[in-house]
């Protein structure tokens, strides 16, 4: 465990590439921008995951996971301190109508968090693998997720909790953010890490990961499993709050408290819950069963009904919860000797999580502004997530 912590804390930094969820009401609300605008701010975050995963994964099977740990580390840290250094760090910033100025800061500075935080993902992924005895890796990837739901979870609470009480604004994040990516660069510095390499085999290249791809229908399946799973997530809790706002007339504060209390507390608990479950129970099988909780809950969340409606966000909160480490997991242990190019892959497919929220929000815009039509999206995306639990066993067979 002594080596393991430094890799927790590079999770928990791997949370702050979430804060896009939220930061579209925010910036929607801040900046008075339309729906389809708002959903700008995870397109740019989340495509860094789609253009530098693969070329991480080729970086780290050359340079090593400690290269690629720190380095991640390094562009995060850079994305928390730009806001910081336009002025927004807490104080409230008064925005003249019309002026996107700091708007284009916020999108840089979300496209370096996001950048860092796929760097992070490509290494820290293979790292836990590493550190976990045989026949783990599938608990502590878990466990490790619900440390970096806690970091993710503080782009909803810091404004209700820190920022609102202090009279502060929601940028007060960022000073937090660097804060702690300082002292996760400090622990890692001094890590340790051996990367063990097959001198029989090539190092991987683009061309070695795309054939991958193309060519193994077991990883096509499972890499487009994420694609969909983190455009799914995405949609949802970026357009919980929204919802709550539009239907129940929660106030922006109050909307992120509640949406964070019914989404993200549920994703911290079930990935807490699904550490200890994947101990006794198949992956297989697990992921089959999260898959069927998410569509019962979105289903929920189409009555329309207050009641149902946050019973419906917790249910498929929980069946989110270990859907990412549970296709993860599944897939490396297929296929262990080419761990790199599936880490960078699969982290390419948290793009995902770019081009199905401007769907969402086109959606909704579309709909003359109903917010509940748009959460077809995240429905549609799940049922793709339910074919890829009950065909990958076969699929993973013959792999």
């Amino acid at each position: 465990m002594k080596r393991a912590w430094p890799v927790f804390l590079v999770f928990l930094a791997m949370g702050f590439g979430d804060v896009v969820g939220p930061l579209v009401t925010l910036v929607k609300e801040t900046f008075n921008v339309s729906n389809l605008t708002a959903q700008l701010v995870p397109l740019t975050g989340f495509l860094m995951f789609g253009l530098l995963s693969v070329p991480m994964g080729i970086v780290q099977d050359r340079k090593g996971k400690k290269f690629v740990l720190i380095l991640g580390l390094v562009v995060a840290l850079a994305g928390a301190l730009l806001p910081i250094l336009a002025g927004m760090y807490g104080r409230q910033v008064e925005i003249a109508a019309g002026d996107l100025t700091k708007f284009y800061v916020i999108l840089a500075s979300i496209l370096l968090l996001c950048a860092g935080a796929t760097i992070l993902q490509v290494c820290g992924n293979p790292v836990m693998r590493d550190v976990s005895p045989p026949g783990k890796f599938s608990s502590n990837l878990s466990l490790a997720q619900s440390v970096k739901a806690v970091g993710s979870s503080m782009g909803f609470l810091l404004l209700p909790l820190v920022a609102k009480p202090l009279g502060l604004s929601w940028s007060i994040q960022y000073p937090i953010f660097a804060a702690t990516l300082v002292i996760a660069l400090c622990a890692c510095l001094p890590l340790q890490l051996t990367d063990e390499r097959d001198e029989q085999r090539q190092p991987a290249t683009l061309r070695s990961c795309f054939t991958l791809f193309t060519k193994n229908r077991f990883v096509l399946t499972m890499v487009l499993g994420i694609f969909f799973y983190v455009g799914a997530e995405v949609c949802f809790n970026s357009g919980v709050p929204l919802l709550l706002k539009e239907r129940f007339g929660l106030v922006l504060e109050n909307s992120l408290w509640v949406s964070w209390s019914l989404f993200f507390l549920p994703i911290l608990v079930g990935r807490f819950a699904g550490a200890a479950i994947l101990r006794v129970l198949q992956p297989a099988l697990f992921l089959k069963l999260t898959a069927v909780l998410s569509l019962i809950g979105i289903a929920a969340v189409f009555s329309g009904v207050k009641s149902l409606t946050y019973i419906g966000i917790v249910v498929t909160a929980l069946g989110f919860a270990n859907i990412f480490p549970l296709i993860f997991s599944i897939t490396v242990d297929a296929l262990p000797e080419r761990s790199n190019e599936i880490s960078g892959l699969m982290i390419s497919a948290i793009a995902g999580g770019a081009i199905l929220p401007p769907i969402m929000g086109w959606v909704v815009d579309l709909a003359n502004k109903n917010q509940i039509v748009g959460f077809i999206v995240p429905f549609a995306a799940l049922l793709y997530i339910l074919w890829v639990a009950l065909t990958q066993t076969t699929r993973q067979q013959t792999a």
